[in-house]
């Protein structure tokens, strides 16, 4: 099994009744969610969208989604 279908596993027990296994699932949906938003911001900017046009599109401000991700493009080797 790929990190993907333990996520997607673990995902889908988000409505068991046993908080441990409630919580893990939260974490797993979280870390997902991180990984899919890096993936398209990145697609984005690699197809030319403005940081404004990320931001718009993900309904939140130009500055937090430029901080969040142009620093990480910059480390991987991509402009900003």
């Amino acid at each position: 099994m790929t990190t993907e279908e333990d996520t997607a596993a673990l995902a889908g027990q988000i409505t068991n009744k046993d908080p441990a296994v409630g919580l893990r699932a939260v974490v797993a949906l979280r870390r997902l969610l991180e990984e899919l938003e890096r993936l398209h911001v990145d697609n984005a900017r690699d197809s030319g969208w403005s940081w404004q046009d990320i931001a718009t599109a993900l309904d939140v401000s130009r500055q937090s989604v430029h901080e969040k991700h142009a620093s990480r493009r910059k480390v991987s080797g991509k402009e900003a």
